[in-house]
């Protein structure tokens, strides 16, 4: 019993541990500066990368791309507070298939780097669920998300 007690404990020590080695905040984001995402391949010299995938936790931040790489990101949503489509607005990403959105409320989304300059990537969520009944109090607050996509040779 004594050895299973201490066994129990480490284990969520480490558990704890490894809970608060995370950068980028939760789903409701808001970081700013360049972002970590799960990046492939090896930075290039300019801190590039060939591939990325990005979350909601990737809120405000910054990622440079080569020209010829490809990001891929999912939006975590709910039936009740639906992300919308992913807007790219700017000329250096040009959007590829993204693949189906199994479940009700996220958003996905896929873009190849197709020549140098910027993007910037937009989505938006209700902050509450609508009310589903009358004379319940509603909430009208927006979660927004944006990251900025650079594009280099």
């Amino acid at each position: 019993m004594r050895r299973t007690t201490t066994l129990a404990l480490a284990a969520a020590a480490l558990l704890l541990a490894g809970c608060g080695s995370q950068s980028g905040g939760d789903d409701t984001g808001g970081g700013s500066g360049k972002v970590s995402p799960s990046a492939s391949g090896t930075p290039s010299a300019g801190g590039c990368v060939p591939q990325a995938e990005l979350t909601a936790a990737d809120n405000g931040h910054i990622l440079c791309l080569t020209k010829g790489g490809e990001l891929r990101l999912t939006l975590d949503g709910t039936k009740d507070r639906p992300w919308k489509p992913v807007s790219a607005s700017g000329p250096a990403l040009e959007a590829i298939n993204s693949g189906f959105v199994i479940q009700p409320g996220d958003a996905s989304a896929a873009y190849r780097a197709k020549t140098a300059g910027t993007t910037k990537l937009t989505s938006s969520r209700p902050m509450c669920p609508e009310p589903t009944a009358s004379g319940q109090v509603s909430c009208k607050g927006i979660q927004e998300w944006t990251v900025t996509v650079t594009v280099r040779q």
